[in-house]
């Protein structure tokens, strides 16, 4: 069971192609891109192996045939359906139709004998089908209103009406057919509306041919729109993976092109605050100058030069007279402690003459009073 032969043939086989587009084609289902195939060639290899056991659905060849059986059973049974259902259909509108006219007109006696016997023959066929279906599936239930077909079916019409029922049906039948037929022409054609008799049947011969073609285009358009729809859906998943490599590029670039730049860009922001800084600056001592200059007017400047000059002079005499002291001071020093025991006692003196001065003072001005 080895795989080399395997993969020998389908090297083989494919030769000539691309063996990734034959892959996707052959398995339109699969969510999968060239780019998966190309990151896993074995299992790309796998998928080759597979195409010649199983189909585009998944299904080996076995199953397919088997399901293909099943289909053309169910086909035939569908088409007997269709027949009869197509048939009662049919039936219940020349009822209809029949009802219509003979609100609006007298018809014959033997055409609603007719009519009658047909409707009465169809509402007791249906119940009888009904009560078979129902014994079919629920055998161990009673059936509806405890019926069984052979009760009615004694509800039939007279026998001989039911025949001239049967002689007459396929004329009425065949009437009713093609005039649903021309209705379908005039629909399907308009133009041919008002031609005349022999060229409506001509043209009805060729009617099922073309409708059949039709429906084989319209068909074929389906499937091209769903293989358009699949290829569709493969190159947007291919440009959403390329749009996000380019997007990743481009954020790559774009990161490696901020870190080139943001030295200089941090340099040119130093540069720019530091300016700016200076013009702020600038601007304080302008403001301060304009306050001085607001503040300190002609008349103003030359009083402060006045006040200034006596402020000078009596600093100058304040000098002359701390130098004067200072002489003195140093005079007083020489004598030694005993005169500054001398002092002290001067100075308590004089505060003690300052005091009775002041209280006899006090004493003066309250005895004025």
């Amino acid at each position: 069971m080895s795989a080399g032969p395997e993969y020998t043939n389908v090297s083989s086989l494919w030769k000539g192609d691309s063996l990734h587009q034959q892959v996707l084609a052959s398995f339109p289902l699969c969510d999968m891109t060239e780019e998966d195939l190309t990151q896993n060639p074995q299992f790309c290899k796998l998928l080759a192996t597979l195409v010649q056991h199983v189909d585009q659905t998944g299904l080996t060849v076995p199953l397919k045939t088997e399901l293909d059986k099943a289909e053309q059973r169910l086909q035939s049974q569908r088409r007997l359906w269709l027949r009869s259902e197509s048939l009662r259909k049919g039936l219940q509108e020349m009822i209809q139709d029949h009802c219509v006219r003979k609100q609006h007109a007298t018809l014959p006696p033997d055409q609603n004998m007719f009519y009658e016997t047909m409707q009465k023959c169809l509402q007791v066929a249906q119940c009888v089908r009904q009560l078979n279906l129902s014994s079919t599936t629920n055998q161990d239930q009673p059936s509806v209103l405890g019926l069984n077909p052979q009760q009615v079916m004694e509800l039939m019409p007279l026998e001989m009406n039911v025949k001239r029922m049967k002689q007459s049906l396929p004329r009425e039948l065949e009437k009713h057919l093609k005039k649903k037929c021309l209705s379908l022409l005039s629909y399907y054609q308009p133009e041919w509306e008002n031609e005349s008799e022999g060229l409506k049947n001509s043209k009805l011969s060729h009617l099922s041919s073309q409708l059949d073609k039709e429906k084989k285009r319209a068909e074929s358009l389906k499937e091209t729109c769903r293989e358009n729809t699949l290829l569709l859906q493969r190159q947007a998943q291919l440009y959403l993976s390329e749009l996000t490599k380019c997007i990743q590029l481009l954020q790559s670039l774009i990161l490696d092109h901020r870190l080139r730049i943001q030295t200089d860009l941090d340099r040119k922001k130093l540069d720019y605050f530091e300016i700016k800084c200076e013009l702020v600056v600038q601007k304080i001592k302008t403001e301060m100058v304009q306050i001085q200059l607001d503040m300190y007017t002609p008349d103003s400047i030359s009083a402060h030069r006045k006040i200034r000059g006596k402020l000078e002079s009596e600093l100058k005499a304040c000098q002359v007279e701390k130098q004067s002291v200072e002489l003195k001071l140093a005079s007083f020093e020489i004598l030694g402690k005993e005169f500054e025991a001398l002092a002290e006692e001067y100075c308590k003196l004089k505060q003690e003459i300052e005091v009775k001065n002041w209280a006899l003072k006090e004493l003066t001005r309250f005895n004025n009073k």
